[in-house]
């Protein structure tokens, strides 16, 4: 296929996800109470040491990346120096890298960013020598940390930040999103097929994103059978039907069912749990269904995450709700 092809060919030549990446705070989907807090520190040029927490895909890099272009406009990679903690979690990372960035003279700027991306990956030797560091160059250097379990991190790390929580994005502004990526690249979708979208991310729009583009190679239309197939994401009915089976004590028939969703459709039995998890509230439950379910989906996971047979303990938990 020529270059020229390529081009006229939905989906291909750049990735979606970096190509309609943000620019500056006011184009962050979903966290506007965040953002405008954020914008009002680079107004007054008075930025703390900041740590966002929360899921992958929901815009704590974006906004960390958007933060300094604000500040410092087309030379913001001079001043700006962006680390993946996961990659590099020692004590060295600390002792070079970053003390080496953050000794040097910001010069026209009042002070640089040091961005630790997975900062949770650190080890506690790592950062209880980032936190020494923090305080060793307050004056030129400002720290900019995200991370998904904000747990992770040390207390004396977080009392030294302005600690943001990012939620989930709601389900309209991904949407919202979706139809302008697809509008912009001239995709045709169907409103299934972006509900599908949204259901499959979850709140990540990074992952609603990917799933798109992928879903744009493979035909016309972007509608609800192609997204499930691409994310590999369960239609929530069948999911139901599977529970309210067991439930109803018809485990040969429950068991069928999710044979089909891993050998058919090749979930993951951490897929499953997680699905399960977000719709039983959905499922039009009695309490007491609702909650010997979600006890079970919580053992299940349990046992999965400790390395149990992913297979064996959902069956068991399909043949644990089938017998009360």
């Amino acid at each position: 296929m020529s270059e020229a092809d390529t081009e006229t060919v939905p989906g291909r030549g750049t990735i979606w996800v970096e190509k309609y990446r943000p620019q500056t705070l006011d184009e962050v989907a979903g966290h506007d109470d965040i953002t405008a807090r954020l914008q009002s520190y680079i107004e007054k040029n008075d930025l703390p040491n900041l740590l966002f927490s929360g899921q992958a895909g929901i815009g704590k890099t974006t906004s960390a990346v958007a933060i300094a272009k604000e500040l410092y406009g087309d030379d913001w990679q001079t001043h700006f120096l962006e680390l993946n903690a996961s990659d590099e979690r020692g004590i060295d990372v600390v002792r070079d890298q970053i003390k080496n960035f953050a000794r040097h003279d910001p010069g026209a700027v009042d002070f640089q960013i040091i961005f630790l991306d997975e900062a949770d990956s650190l080890t506690n030797d790592a950062q209880a020598a980032l936190r020494r560091t923090m305080e060793q160059f307050s004056d030129k250097t400002r720290f900019i940390m995200s991370c998904n379990y904000s747990s992770k991190i040390i207390d004396p790390i977080q009392s030294r930040c302005a600690v943001f929580r990012f939620g989930p994005i709601p389900d309209d502004a991904v949407a919202e999103r979706i139809h302008y990526i697809a509008n912009e690249e001239g995709i045709e979708t169907t409103e299934d097929g972006v509900g599908a979208l949204v259901y499959a991310a979850d709140g990540d729009m990074r992952k609603a994103i990917n799933a798109l583009q992928a879903a744009a190679v493979m035909g016309e239309t972007v509608d609800e059978e192609s997204v499930f197939v691409i994310t590999s994401t369960a239609r929530p009915e069948d999911i139901k039907e599977m529970v309210k089976d067991a439930l109803e004590g018809d485990f040969t028939r429950a068991r069928s069912k999710l044979d089909e969703l891993i050998t058919e459709r090749g979930m993951a039995g951490g897929d499953i749990i997680d699905q399960l998890h977000r719709s039983v509230w959905e499922f039009g439950l009695d309490d007491d269904d609702a909650v010997r379910v979600l006890e079970r989906v919580g053992e299940a996971d349990y046992r999965i995450t400790e390395g149990a047979n992913e297979r064996v303990q959902l069956e068991a938990m399909l043949a644990s709700l089938a017998l009360n």
